[in-house]
């Protein structure tokens, strides 16, 4: 019984190849104006003959393909996007972390932005040219998260508005953005919301109290109280655990003020950009204990860790630290939603305290201003997912001073 013989590559994007009960030998050609692979019979039942039918069926296609002035080609403004992130890191009103995201969306060699739409006219992008790469997407990358989706999205959005803004594009097309599921963010518990015996909350502070005071050593550095500080810090600040927020504030970037008691904090390369927030009066105490441990500092010093330098070196130390802090405590996971506790989520504890203890009278677009989040983020993440209290039932029912 004879077999089919094997497909012919002739070259990347080409191929012959014969199908069983057919004597002729079919053609298949990527259409790189289609997205898509073009089946055709060439007629021929010889190999030599049917080569020569597939490059001239190529080459008609590739003739027929009118190539887009350079002005009006997709990675043109992608180009000027990704420099114009770059300005404006430069110029500190965006984040290092926005530049990346932007980086990565358009230059990704596999689904990126140019990948798929790089000599694509503007003029003539759509919705449904959108929505097409999307399909693709989803076929390629099936694990790919909603938000990271719309971190493509709003890539591909800024670089049409580049378009849009010297005039070559009346408008921007409509992106439909992709459903999220919100989840709640893990927190340290604390009383009320759970009683005083399960306060996580106090179990982590009492436990890096413990750590300071037995002098344990973690890869050969000891804990000092500057572990309990820096965890406490967060809680009363708001900031991030990152290098370019926590770990990269210096003493020139703190301010203490009065009326009310508290900390003026400039955070200048944060993850949405610069920022100027409040603090809790709390952490005016902690700024005066950390000032005592480093009586000779200046104002280029950090405030924490300063003696490293390098401030993902500092920041290692410290995750080491907390790591060991949390098994020792036992409280490796939020008690509710099962998740893993990171630095991050003294964050986390630190809004959801705010929209606890003020008995829901918190301003909250104040208080995402000063937590360098948004008022949507407060309330998808941290709002909807925390218990009713009968402090927000009363705030809700109030009528202005009654």
């Amino acid at each position: 019984m004879s077999q089919t013989p094997p497909a012919i590559k002739l070259y990347k994007g080409l191929s012959i190849y014969r199908v069983a009960k057919s004597r002729f030998w079919y053609v298949r050609i990527w259409d790189r104006t289609q997205k898509k692979y073009l089946v055709k019979s060439t007629g021929e039942d010889s190999v030599i003959r049917a080569r020569e039918v597939a490059q001239e069926l190529a080459l008609s296609l590739l003739r027929s393909e009118r190539v887009t002035d350079t002005q009006y080609q997709f990675k043109t403004y992608a180009i000027k996007m990704l420099n114009k992130s770059k300005s404006q890191v430069d110029g500190g009103e965006r984040s290092i972390g926005y530049m990346k995201s932007i980086h990565w969306a358009i230059q990704n060699e596999d689904w990126g932005l140019v990948k798929w739409f790089g000599p694509k006219d503007v003029r003539k992008l759509r919705t449904h040219d959108f929505q097409e790469y999307f399909a693709e997407l989803d076929r390629r990358r099936p694990d790919l998260s909603p938000s990271t989706k719309n971190t493509l999205m709003a890539a591909f959005r800024n670089v049409l508005k580049i378009a849009r803004d010297e005039g070559v594009i009346d408008v921007v097309p409509d992106t439909p953005r992709a459903r999220q599921k919100d989840n709640p963010r893990p927190f340290f518990r604390f009383h009320p919301l759970v009683s005083k015996d399960e306060d996580a909350y106090k179990k982590l502070l009492n436990g890096a109290q413990r750590m300071a005071a037995e002098q344990v050593e973690i890869r050969g550095i000891t804990v000092t109280d500057e572990l309990y500080d820096l965890l406490m810090f967060i809680v009363h600040s708001f900031v991030r655990p990152i290098t370019t927020e926590l770990y990269a504030l210096k003493h020139k970037d703190v301010t203490v003020a009065d009326d009310p008691k508290r900390l003026i904090l400039t955070v200048q390369n944060g993850k949405t950009g610069y920022r100027s927030s409040n603090t809790m009066p709390a952490a005016v105490s902690i700024y005066e204990r950390i000032c005592e441990r480093n009586p000779n500092r200046c104002a280029d010093d950090y405030l924490f860790l300063p003696d490293y330098a390098n401030r993902t070196t500092a920041s290692k130390i410290i995750q080491r630290q907390f790591h060991s802090l949390l098994e020792r405590a036992d409280i490796q996971h939020d008690a509710v939603t099962g998740k893993k506790h990171t630095l991050y989520s003294l964050r986390h504890t630190a809004i959801c305290m705010r929209l606890i203890l003020s008995h829901g009278k918190v301003n909250i677009f104040n208080l995402a201003k000063n937590a360098g989040t948004s008022v949507d983020q407060i309330e998808r993440f941290y709002a909807k997912h925390l218990p009713l209290s009968r402090e927000m039932a009363i705030n809700l029912q109030s009528f202005g001073g009654q």
